[in-house]
């Protein structure tokens, strides 16, 4: 989706100033920005379904020239090399990335000029990569915006453990060294444009704020309030698990992606569908889990469409596991594909729409749902296991007394650890328990699917503990 565009009047100039168009995917928790003055235009950080790109260029009555990265990203497949070779503009990525294809390289200290008014002043930022770039644009001479990629985000940084733990005691450090080279080089009123920080796991911390200046940074985030131990220790003691599926970004970005298929792949019938259960292919129902649990063809598992879809498939599969879609609808199959190429599932094997009744070649199966209520209720009257599937930080923090903790990214293969009997599974707010009970249910357990807030644990009477409960 696309925001309203930020208009950013700058003296000098009539009050004409720049257009910021802020092109949202909040599924990864990520944002990409388009940048012109009424006639050219440059793009940061583009995702791969660029043709959300192409039509707010249309939509824009503007030209593209130039695409820039700000990093070889780890979260999503980059649209990046395909935009440009679709638009004819200049795609600029860091001289020392080493990548595999025609690129303007581009060093620390570089000014792009685009247009007669838009500069675009090159940083080198290490700290999410060691070789991170931020751009500062100015308005001729007059300072506009910093896009910061994965370095300064609102009230955080980006985390810096993606490269691995021989890596990260150095990035932090860069990290901690760029935001304040950032905040000694830019002004104070210069607004701030993040690629991170809105709910990805890219972000070494999250915050509400939905901008920023660097003024306001300086005064709220760590990095620039804490000396460098304290932000350096905080911010380890921090980290918790990343999507598995980020090691396969790197090297699908330094390749050189191409234009996705968004096309719709062939139909299955409830016949091939069961082969493919069978054969051990992943046949995912995109409906919500309240919908899932209602009724579903054995042996599917749910990601819902209204969660965060593509994280959970891209942590959880064995990457190449071919993947089928079910969705009511045939657009909602197509926002499931869309959600995939960004990080790099191109193709699902087939699709089917309609519901249970068109997917199952018997009668559709089905499991209860409860609240914590519910569960409290139950713990007075029988034994039952409590599955808890939130990350072990979450857990750790505050958690059910005698609850078996298995992360829903390690469930998959931890299955036969799931004691026997019947089982409550939860999180903290019902979207991966239900993924946690359709993998329970396709293996013959007998789940209930807890789909409440944990914060109504403890109100219930159930023995909360834990450091926050």
């Amino acid at each position: 989706m696309t925001e309203p565009s930020t208009r950013i009047a700058t003296p000098g100039h009539a009050g004409a100033g720049l257009t910021i168009r802020v092109i949202d995917t909040p599924s990864l928790g990520d944002r990409s920005y388009l940048v012109h003055d009424g006639e050219v235009a440059f793009v940061i950080d583009p995702q791969r379904d660029l043709d959300r790109v192409l039509e707010l260029v249309q939509a824009e009555k503007v030209r593209l020239t130039h695409v820039f990265e700000t990093h070889i990203h780890n979260d999503y497949v980059t649209g990046g090399l395909a935009l440009a070779q679709a638009t004819g503009a200049e795609y600029l990525v860091n001289a020392d990335d080493k990548v595999s294809f025609d690129r303007t390289p581009i060093h620390d200290g570089d000014v792009v000029g685009i247009g007669d008014r838009m500069r675009v002043r090159v940083i080198h930022t290490p700290g999410h990569t060691f070789t991170h770039l931020s751009y500062a644009l100015t308005d001729v001479d007059e300072p506009v915006a910093v896009f910061t990629g994965g370095s300064l985000l609102y009230g955080a940084t980006g985390r810096p453990d993606l490269l691995g733990p021989d890596h990260t005691d150095a990035l932090v450090r860069h990290q901690h060294a760029s935001a304040h080279k950032l905040a000694d080089t830019v002004p104070d009123g210069t607004e701030v444009y993040p690629t991170h920080g809105f709910g990805s796991f890219c972000s070494a911390t999250q915050s509400e704020a939905t901008s920023s200046t660097i003024g306001q940074e300086k005064r709220a985030n760590p990095v620039l309030t804490q000396d460098e131990e304290s932000y350096v220790r905080d911010l380890l003691a921090g980290l918790n698990a990343w999507p598995a599926y980020y090691v396969h970004m790197a090297p699908a970005n330094s390749a050189g992606p191409s234009a996705p298929d968004l096309t719709l792949p062939e139909r299955a019938d409830a016949t091939e569908l069961r082969r493919r259960i069978e054969a051990g292919e992943w046949v995912v129902d995109l409906r919500n889990r309240t919908a899932f649990a209602a009724g579903h063809a054995p042996g599917t598992l749910n990601f819902g469409l209204d969660g965060a879809f593509s994280t959970y498939v891209g942590w959880l599969i064995d990457w190449g596991t071919p993947v089928t879609l079910l969705g009511r609808t045939a657009e909602d199959v197509a926002q499931a594909q869309r959600e995939l190429v960004r990080i790099g599932i191109d193709r699902p094997a087939a699709h089917a729409t309609g519901g249970p009744e068109n997917w199952s070649t018997g009668a559709p199966v089905s499991f209860p749902t409860a609240s914590f209520a519910d569960l409290a209720q139950v713990l007075h009257h029988r034994e039952v296991v409590v599955l808890d599937v939130r990350r072990t930080d979450e857990h750790e923090s505050a958690r059910i007394r005698d609850a078996v903790n298995i992360p829903i990214h390690e469930l998959p293969r931890r299955l036969a650890e799931v004691p026997l009997g019947e089982i409550w599974v939860h999180c903290a707010a019902g979207y991966r328990a239900s993924i946690a009970a359709s993998f329970l249910d396709a293996a013959g357990r007998r789940p209930v699917a807890v789909d409440d807030e944990f914060e109504n644990a403890a109100k219930t009477g159930l023995d909360v503990v834990g450091p926050q409960a």
